[in-house]
């Protein structure tokens, strides 16, 4: 009885803690089929992520045979912490450092994506906003007072809150936010990005770390067809195999 009761309270608080982190503003939907968006997310993890989160569950090799990277390409744009295309994606800063600088360790991000969701995370880098009451300057509309500064500020620029405001029950002013909005642009943006709206880089960003979370997926989708069509045709060989072995019951 107990162990149920346990159950329902963390089902409760777990949708709770869910619920007071914010509504999602924006639908996404993962798309792994796509290689070059895939190349451009891996692209934009190594570059603006990976200073302070590893990915230790995946290989630099592993990510370059799935989305058809050469090694020698891995080795000039994406590996700037290790000479060896066989390493797992780590980084340098220790837990410790990070959790000095930041108050709490950066997390691995391998299995983020699977953890939180695709659509949680694509809302969370798009809605960080100006804020001068945090230490880094900004807020997130999904995760409240994330320590986690705006590293792709220079690719969207700065969102400030928009409020709205109404008198509540007890006759006080209530200001809640109603939306952002850009109110800054990035100066100029790396020539990386050039042309590139901040939605689709973020949209191939978000790709990559659902990759990252299950590299097999596409091959277990494919696989899982297989199996699927295997099994009808054995089901359909013992239908006729029992058929024959129960007529003289029958």
């Amino acid at each position: 009885m107990r162990i149920y009761i346990l159950l329902t309270v963390l089902l409760f608080n777990s949708g709770w803690l869910f619920a007071a982190e914010g509504e999602m503003l924006y639908e996404f939907s993962p798309d792994l089929t796509d290689q070059q968006a895939l190349q451009r997310g891996a692209r934009t993890f190594v570059n603006y992520c990976q200073t302070c989160h590893s990915a230790s569950y995946m290989r630099y090799n592993r990510m370059g045979e799935d989305l058809g990277i050469p090694d020698d390409v891995l080795l000039e744009n994406f590996m700037f912490g290790t000479d060896k295309v066989g390493d797992t994606m780590e980084i340098a800063m220790s837990a410790e450092d990070g959790e000095k600088y930041f108050g709490i360790a950066p997390p691995d991000l391998s299995v983020t994506a699977r953890a939180r969701g695709a659509e949680w995370l694509y809302n969370y880098l798009m809605t960080f906003y100006l804020d001068p009451a945090k230490p880094t300057g900004v807020n997130n509309l999904v995760f409240r007072d994330v320590a986690m500064p705006h590293v792709l500020w220079e690719l969207q620029g700065w969102q400030s809150a928009v409020y709205h405001e109404e008198t509540g029950e007890d006759g006080e002013l209530v200001r809640t936010i109603d939306h952002l909005e850009i109110t800054s642009e990035p100066a100029s943006k790396p020539q990386a990005y050039q042309g590139e709206s901040y939605e689709q880089t973020v949209s191939d960003l978000v790709n990559f770390m659902v990759y990252l979370g299950e590299p097999i997926q596409l091959k277990r989708k494919s696989y899982g067809v297989w199996v699927i069509l295997y099994l009808v045709f054995l089901l359909v060989i013992v239908y006729f195999l029992k058929k024959e072995y129960w007529k003289d019951v029958y």
